[in-house]
Order: C-alpha cells, then structure tokens, then sequence
C-alpha cells in the first residue's frame, strides 16, 4: 500500500465554552519523529498524545499544535493569590537590592511570573474534561491527516506503475537490440580477423571461440530476467495492502543494479541511450519513493 509521508489535518471541538483547536503536519522523514506545541496543562499528558499519533502513523516528521481557549471572561477564567504575588515580591526585591539597582519594582516585572501569580478557578478548568476533548480532537486530526496521506498515496502509487511500466518496454527494447547486434558482431570480427592475414585464411575455431565470448559479453539476458523479478514485487508492493515505503526503497537500488549493469554491458548507441532514459525515470520513481511511508 502506498501511504505518503505528506499531510495535513486539523479538527476543532467546542464543549461547555471551552473550544480545542488541533493542527497537525507531517512530512517525510526515516522514522517517525514528533514534535508538539500545546498549553503547558497538557505537560503531563504528552506521552498519551504521542501514543494516540504512533497507533495511526509509523513514518514521517510530524508538527502537531493544540490550542485550548477558554470562552468565559478574563475575571472568572482567572484568580490572584496575594500569598505567592508577595513571595515573588519581595524575591525581586532582594535581586533589586544585591544588584544595588535603584528601579524600584513594578507590576511590568511581575507579570513576567504571570502563569505561577495567575491560576485558573476551579469552575473555569476542568482537567478531566479538557483531556478528553484535547484526545478526541487529536484522534480526529490523526484521522484527517492520514486520509489526505492515504489520497496522495494513491496517485503516488498511480504515477510509479507508469513509470516502472514504460521502463519495462525499455528493458524488452533493449534486449532485442541486444539479440539483434550478435549476427553483426559475429561479422564484423571475421571481417576485422581476415584483415590480419594475407590469405584470408582463419582458424574457423579459434574464431568461433571468440565469438562464443564475445556473444557472452554481450548478453543481457541475465540482467535482464533479474530486473523483471525486481520489477514483478516493485509492482506487488506498491498494490500489496502493508505500507511499502523501505521494501519499495531496497528494490529500487536492486533495480537501479541491472539498468546499469545492462548499460556498462552492451557497447550500442541506442541500448546506451534506452539505459539513459530508464535511469531518468528510476530517479523520478526515487524522489516519490522517499516521500512514502
């Protein structure tokens, strides 16, 4: 199954006037790398998050964001305890005082601590509740992520057949060049060995084992059979239902083997030039192949 490694996906819940935002990106990467940003509440809770991605997705550099607003007003979402405002008060004092800077402190210093001065009211959070809307919202953005991965794959997987397709036609061309070229060769060093005697008398078998080498040099056959074996599972695995992505990446190199092994082999313009052109779509077939989970 072809499954890209490029996506995005977002949902959003809105439950008792708390609103759970969720944003969620992936792009190709070896092995599955995720990396979050999310209200510091949810601290305790990222490894919960990180299993709900890894149950869905295996490859790629993931970018989540989660984003938790509360609907109610500043006054009831918040509350000042004096107790730890003077604390860190009188803290600052002190630094004040060892630095021996004269600037007395203000309410601009303060508010620096402002997430340890201002918690939230027990009526405005509800930790429990916030959870399971933030794991619903990242469970229902996995899924939107993966469904966009899944239709890119599918015409990834579209554009691989074709290519892998018309290299196979190369292949068969060249083979038959190759085929073709034995009778000529076969020719053309009887003709380059007469040249070396007056007479034009040839030692028929020492000429005839030549030729067997030559011929042997020649032959792509075996080049040719291995490739259409690495083809035939190329083809398997990109139809196959288990994510393909590293058994299409080892096929390809084996692939990429016999093109140029049949390339240094046969000493033909336009088997050397099928060979190019092949190489140019095992490149392309390449660049998609990195980019599948």
């Amino acid at each position: 199954m072809i499954i890209s490694m490029t996506g995005f996906g977002r949902s959003e819940i809105t439950s008792d006037g708390t609103t759970v935002s969720v944003e969620i990106r992936s792009v190709n990467n070896r092995f599955l790398e995720i990396s979050a940003r999310m209200p510091r509440e949810l601290n305790a809770r990222e490894n919960d998050i990180r299993e709900i991605i890894r149950k869905v997705l295996t490859r790629g550099k993931i970018h989540l964001n989660i984003n938790i607003e509360q609907q109610t007003g500043p006054a009831a979402a918040f509350e000042v305890d004096p107790d730890v405002v003077r604390v860190y008060k009188d803290a600052l004092d002190a630094v004040r005082k060892h630095a021996k800077i004269k600037e007395t402190v203000n309410l601009t210093h303060l508010l620096h601590f402002s997430d340890e001065l201002l918690g939230r009211n027990a009526a405005a959070t509800d930790e429990a509740g916030n959870w399971e809307m933030v794991a619903r919202a990242v469970e229902a953005a996995v899924k939107d992520l993966e469904q966009m991965r899944r239709n890119e794959g599918r015409e990834l997987a579209r554009d691989i057949r074709e290519r892998i397709k018309a290299i196979d036609g190369m292949i068969d061309r060249a083979e038959q060049l190759s085929r073709d070229r034995i009778p000529a060769e076969r020719q053309r060093l009887r003709d380059r060995i007469a040249q070396l005697f007056e007479n034009d008398e040839i030692d028929e078998q020492r000429l005839e084992f030549e030729i067997v080498m030559l011929a042997d040099k020649l032959d792509i056959t075996e080049e040719c059979v291995r490739y259409r074996s690495h083809s035939k599972y190329f083809v398997e695995a990109v139809k196959g239902p288990e994510p393909a992505g590293r058994k299409l990446g080892f096929l390809l190199q084996e692939i990429n083997r016999e093109v140029t092994t049949i390339g240094s082999k046969s000493n033909d313009a336009e088997i050397a030039h099928l060979v190019v052109q092949a190489k140019e779509e095992l490149e392309k077939i390449r660049e998609q192949v990195q980019n599948i989970e």
